[in-house]
């Protein structure tokens, strides 16, 4: 007898499908899988919980059930990374059982193509299906900073991407300020910002979030969260709370991102993959 597909993953298959609807066909990923977590009602705790590489398990799973949903048709990405509905999912829908066909047939692909035996659990995974090997490289020099070298990399990025005036305070106790800077919108309107850099292999929780917010009271009109790791759905809508001064969040992939786009201490590579169809056209006989 066939053993029961129902792997953890499962669950985001139908969510994911439905908060892109939602969102009208299309989002980034954080806010698709933030939506998502939000309709899975997953409690605070669980978005804590890491793998070993220090991704976060529930985010992990979800990226393994887009992968799932983009080689059966129903999601496509754009170069930007933004994420959509084919037609496919307008038109069909899907409920959990197609999901878990779905993952029987592309499983049998994939062990066709590698002769391996995929995992039924993605617990097992120790890399997320969203990161490359660079970006995982990068991401762990950055953890492995000591605290001070992280502060100041922090700084560098932050005049790199336009501030002005930046300073690294060194203090303990001042509400997990570790700096601030200007950030020069035009001639005639600028932003004080306070930062604080935390290298973090979890979650943020929204209780640090409010502790900063705290901190920033009467003295910056913006303020920055900058970290290794990432943030629990609950703390990004802590820092968009309504009637409260906005902060930023910067968290490991975003934080990746910037130093790419950026080019400081990476060296951008040209990646060529085989377009296969391309070829079919020469295969047969004229």
């Amino acid at each position: 007898m066939a053993k029961s597909i129902n792997p953890v993953f499962l669950r985001f298959f139908v969510p994911l499908i439905e908060s892109l609807n939602h969102l009208g066909g299309s989002g980034i990923p954080s806010e698709v899988i933030d939506l998502a977590i939000e309709k899975l009602e997953i409690s605070e705790s669980e978005q804590e919980e890491t793998l070993k590489s220090g991704g976060s398990k529930v985010r992990n799973q979800a990226m393994f059930a887009r992968l799932y949903l983009v080689k059966a048709g129903y999601i496509s990405s754009s170069q930007k990374g933004v994420w959509s509905l084919t037609e496919k999912a307008r038109k069909e829908g899907l409920t959990r059982e197609q999901a878990k066909l779905i993952i029987q047939e592309q499983r049998k692909k994939f062990s066709d193509a590698r002769k391996t035996k995929i995992s039924d659990d993605v617990d097992n995974e120790e890399i997320s299906v969203a990161d490359s090997q660079d970006d995982i490289e990068l991401l762990d020099i950055l953890k492995d900073l000591p605290p001070d070298g992280f502060e100041r990399i922090c700084q560098r990025l932050l005049r790199e991407s336009g501030f002005q005036e930046v300073k690294v305070t060194g203090k303990s106790g001042d509400g997990g300020i570790d700096g601030y800077g200007v950030l020069q919108v035009n001639p005639l309107v600028s932003f004080n910002v306070l930062f604080q850099c935390k290298r973090f292999k979890g979650s943020v929780s929204p209780s640090i979030i409010r502790d900063f917010r705290g901190a920033m009271q009467g003295r910056a009109d913006k303020g920055i969260i900058i970290t290794t790791g990432t943030f629990t759905a609950e703390s990004k809508k802590e820092a968009r709370r309504d009637g409260a001064p906005p902060i930023e969040l910067v968290d490991g992939d975003k934080l990746v991102e910037m130093f790419q786009t950026l080019e400081l201490g990476v060296i951008p590579k040209t990646v060529y993959e085989i377009e296969d169809s391309f070829f079919d056209d020469f295969r047969g006989a004229i």
